[in-house]
């Protein structure tokens, strides 16, 4: 457990990295995160925010996808092949292919701009909460040959490890825990993205059912129209 504490608090500063390029954007996004109780290292470029990485583990990375030095995506991939570590693209591209590529590099969220800071606040928190609860995660859950190992929060299908962010495996957790139910768009972000919808891009569910099922190769997630998604397969647990 990490020996930083915020003062009067029994749970240890969350730290986290934002790689922003606007500076004013990057001062006021750091100052109101500090102000909810997270430490904050502030980097405007790929280089900056690399060295920040060998430096120190994070909690979670935001990250601007145009940067003047590169590309964020490719940053986002770079850390998804080494880390687990929470991640939200904080971007002015707002296209579904952007989304879509964004999601694809294993991003947990994508925010578009411009943005409320007391939203962006929201979701963090809402991540954070995440973190160390393992209070759903006690189990090993299986379908045909897929297999969840919940306490690791790892998938396998056919005996291969596949690879899921942390949205993605609790997007598919959530869909086993209520095998054979119809599940709505609402049901699904208030639960996986902890809101109600009002600040969450209409096409969140829909790219992350789409890139789960990809993902696993199966059909076992249907979509009803009009009703929301269900999974149709025969879950089971250890």
């Amino acid at each position: 457990m990490r020996d930083d504490y915020i003062a009067g608090s029994s749970s240890p500063t969350q730290k986290i990295l934002l790689l922003e390029d606007d500076e004013s954007l990057n001062r006021g996004i750091t100052l109101t995160l500090q102000k909810a109780g997270y430490t904050v290292t502030s980097a405007f470029t790929l280089a900056q925010a690399e060295n920040a990485l060998e430096k120190e583990q994070y909690s979670l990375i935001i990250c601007d996808i145009t940067l003047p030095d590169g590309s964020g995506l490719e940053f986002g991939r770079k850390v998804r092949e080494i880390s687990n570590t929470y991640f939200i693209y904080l971007t002015a591209l707002d296209s579904e292919s952007d989304m879509v590529n964004g999601y694809d590099t294993g991003a947990d969220d994508y925010i578009t701009k411009p943005f409320s800071l007391m939203v962006l606040v929201s979701k963090v928190n809402a991540l954070m909460r995440r973190i160390g609860s393992t209070e759903e995660y006690k189990s090993i859950m299986v379908c045909g040959e897929i297999e969840v190992n919940c306490q690791e929060m790892k998938v396998y299908k056919g005996g291969q490890e596949v690879l899921l962010s942390k949205k993605e495996m609790q997007l598919l957790v959530y869909l086993w825990e209520n095998a054979g139910r119809i599940l709505s768009k609402e049901n699904i972000l208030e639960h996986i993205w902890d809101t109600d919808g009002q600040f969450v891009d209409d096409n969140t569910v829909t790219v992350n059912i789409s890139r789960l099922k990809n993902k696993l190769a199966t059909d076992e997630i249907s979509n009803v129209r009009g009703l929301g998604y269900i999974w149709t397969g025969n879950v089971v647990r250890k």
